[in-house]
């Protein structure tokens, strides 16, 4: 292709072989040249036409002009930093630092070097999400008073082999899917006014945190975010309570399980999600039910979005708005630590 946008990728895991390949490969303008892996075999059988090489030779290589991060948690800023002196710019999973001041750190280097460094927060792309989106743009439910956003999974048995469940400062739930939750709130509704969490390690042998249940306060409105490793029922997804009704939408957004199975984004229907949300209202004395067709998700916008960033466009994902959201993963760390609310606009470790 030409005048296609040459990535290199570090990480060939389930980030990378799930999500980030699978999205490149199929956005025009993109081509992924290397992957930094010692995977070479499951590289060139997935993508022959990539070349397999190190984080140096990837970080080195003049043609190169995108670095995506797609390795471990606790390597993402510093390889983020690297390949921006190095010259390129980064696409970076989240949580894109360990902690507040590894973040401004990436984004002191992304402002000295003028490279882009945009954080993979895929999940603003979720079909349910953009439903929700809709229905608050629109003001379907009226004043809204409260809204949930649970990410529960069913895991009794902690898997010691996998690094998100070993003891360690990016392991646990709270940097993985807290990092989600927190992105799309802050999206939805904007900085809140005080951060109050509850992180848990609960199953038996837990090392990491398995469990968190954060209140973002506003004015007049809540937000809860929830997730934990031991629910078999199944629990909404999104629940968003207003004057004129509540929505509800049960499931996961499907474009991760299609990925994972081998599906691409290229045909008609990507991202359909048969399940529908539901609104209930009160209208003369009965509750009347609803149904809400979901939005298909667009998971492919992301890196349409990065292409047309670095040829001069506006980034799918701000820095700013992915510090925001580093921010509220640590004022939860603080906050469940000293078991008080945190403002917002604080000092990082100073209480309300």
């Amino acid at each position: 292709m030409t005048n296609a946008i040459n990535v290199g990728m570090i990480g060939f895991g389930l980030a990378g072989t799930a999500f980030h390949a699978p999205l490149i490969t199929t956005t025009e303008g993109l081509s992924l040249h290397t992957v930094a892996t010692r995977q070479n075999d499951k590289v060139k059988r997935a993508y022959p036409n990539a070349s397999v090489g190190s984080v140096d030779e990837v970080l080195a290589h003049p043609e190169i002009e995108l670095v995506v991060v797609a390795s471990p948690n606790d390597t993402h800023a510093d390889l983020a930093i690297r390949a921006m002196q190095a010259g390129k710019h980064v696409v970076i999973d989240k949580p894109f630092a360990l902690n507040y001041s590894e973040a401004l750190k990436v984004k002191e280097i992304s402002e000295a070097t003028g490279k882009q460094a945009i954080v993979f927060h895929n999940r603003r792309w979720d079909g349910d999400f953009l439903t929700v989106r809709q229905l608050i743009e629109q003001g379907t439910l009226g004043a809204l008073t409260q809204f949930e956003s649970h990410f529960d999974r069913f895991r009794p048995a902690v898997d010691a082999s996998k690094w998100r469940e070993q003891p360690g400062e990016g392991s646990g739930v709270w940097m993985d899917l807290g990092a989600h939750l927190g992105d799309q709130a802050l999206e939805l509704f904007g900085p809140p006014r005080s951060v109050f969490a509850d992180l848990g390690a609960l199953r038996d042998q837990a090392q990491a945190t398995d469990y968190f249940h954060v209140v973002l306060r506003y004015d007049d409105f809540r937000v809860i975010l929830h997730s934990t490793t031991v629910a078999c029922a199944p629990t909404p997804r999104f629940s968003l309570h207003g004057t004129e009704g509540s929505f509800t939408i049960y499931g996961l957004d499907p474009q991760e399980s299609m990925l994972r199975r081998g599906a691409r984004p290229t045909f008609d229907g990507w991202g359909h999600d048969a399940t529908p949300g539901e609104i209930v209202r009160l209208q003369n004395g009965a509750f009347v039910r609803e149904t809400v067709p979901t939005q298909p998700g667009n998971y492919p916008a992301f890196y349409q979005g990065v292409r047309d960033a670095l040829r001069g466009g506006e980034s799918p994902v701000s820095l700013g708005s992915a510090l925001q959201v580093m921010r509220l993963l640590e004022l939860a760390k603080q906050s469940d630590a000293s078991g008080q609310a945190l403002s917002f606009d604080a000092p990082i470790g100073q209480d309300v």
